[in-house]
């Protein structure tokens, strides 16, 4: 990040969609701009159409049999989408700026403040043009609320490269069912996970096997993040009414305490219990890494309330500098040879490997970025199904 340009990009939803930047090396010259709801609706509902995330009245299975039959799975309709969306939502004045940077030899970054209706926007992967996409050249991540970076409790802690990484691969939740079920199903030795495992080696906590454990509870997680460098969790969330009430599923049975009722002998651990304690009479929070990799459905979908605090949010706030989650829900592998009408190789392994080697580099947004780029120019120029944006279009990091 160190003296690149950066903007700073706010949206805002009112009777029209409010855009206001300002460069990090200037701040005081503010530009501001409205661009009128019938511009931007209908791409925005186009989209909404193609995402595996729920529609009302929709279930999860009838939404992923709609989206992996839909626009983001065909390299020409998606191609149209990503364009329609690059042209309703990137302001002309802003894009001007962008180039004069890129003809001087620059890659900006651009740190992107959503609005409720843009949440789900995959800024990365919009098409800019012929061949191009927004992150082909530019880094993109996901600015949070003044509200959250500039809190005066926020801790923030300090990163360090060679240290512990608390994996939390697919942990068994206690009383299941289909929906709560393991998310990566058999993994094979060939799978590039295991090939991460392996380079992660003691640095990986807690030791022992780390995929399907039944005992990644809250009270043997909190602890061990004290003094670790990242968090890679990959497993479910699920969103509720309200962001503190977003819930991550670990191995947690009903003995354990928190914020959340007990649902089929299972305990979720909520964005509440990281911000406020999950032990009655807590004095204080979670403390977190540096580093959160949350790789589940919607894990960063606070976005999309008014009061946008939930996981990223409480990550940030508990100590975190980058945290990587997702805007839609995630296709498992699964899911995938289920509702895809063309074979599919596994999609998620590869994305978790990527989150977890960018990680461990200096700048975690331009080196998952930088894989973002290569998928990009894949689906572009070979429109392989295995390249296609349903998983890598969905990740996002938040820095602050």
């Amino acid at each position: 990040m160190v003296n690149r340009p950066t903007v700073q990009l706010k949206l805002v939803d009112a009777d029209g969609l409010y855009y206001s930047w300002r460069w990090e090396h200037d701040l005081g010259a503010i530009q501001n701009i409205m661009v009128e709801a019938g511009r931007v609706q209908p791409a925005l509902e186009a989209l909404a159409e193609a995402l595996p995330t729920p529609l009302p009245g929709e279930t999860v299975d009838q939404a992923l049999h709609r989206a992996l039959t839909g626009p983001l799975m065909d390299r020409e309709q998606e191609a149209g989408l990503a364009t329609t969306l690059a042209r309703s939502l990137i302001p002309y004045q802003l894009a001007q700026e962008l180039n004069e940077l890129l003809e001087q030899g620059h890659r900006p970054h651009v740190r992107i403040q959503p609005s409720l209706s843009t949440a789900q926007v995959p800024w990365e992967a919009l098409r800019v043009d012929e061949g191009e996409r927004f992150v082909t050249n530019a880094d993109l991540s996901v600015l949070p609320p003044a509200t959250v970076r500039n809190a005066p409790e926020r801790r923030k802690s300090e990163w360090h490269p060679e240290g512990p990484v608390v994996a939390v691969l697919d942990p068994k939740i206690p009383g299941a069912g289909r929906d709560l079920g393991s998310v990566l199903g058999p993994v094979p030795e060939d799978s590039p996970l295991q090939a991460m495992v392996a380079a992660l080696g003691n640095r990986l906590v807690p030791p022992g096997r780390p995929f399907r454990r039944a005992d990644l509870d809250r009270d043997a997680i909190e602890p061990l993040l004290a003094d670790a460098a990242r968090l890679l969790y990959v497993g479910h969330v699920t969103t509720a009414k309200h962001g503190l009430d977003a819930r991550l599923h670990l191995s947690c049975g009903p003995a354990t305490t928190g914020r959340a009722a007990v649902v089929n002998g299972h305990r979720p651990l909520t964005a509440a219990d990281l911000l406020l304690g999950h032990r009655p009479g807590a004095a204080e929070g979670w403390s977190m890494p540096n580093r959160v990799a949350l790789i589940a459905c919607e894990s960063g979908g606070e976005v999309r309330f008014a009061e946008p605090v939930g996981l990223v949010a409480a990550a940030l706030h508990a100590g975190a500098r980058y945290v990587t989650a997702t805007r839609w829900t995630l296709p498992t592998d699964e899911g995938l040879r289920r509702f895809s009408p063309a074979p599919m190789p596994p999609l998620l392994p590869e994305a978790i490997a990527a989150v977890n080697a960018a990680h461990d580099t200096p700048d975690p947004v331009a080196a998952l970025n930088a894989w973002q780029r290569r998928k990009a120019a894949a689906w572009e120029s070979e429109g392989r199904p295995e390249d296609n944006p349903v998983i890598w279009a969905a990740l996002a990091t938040t820095f602050g």
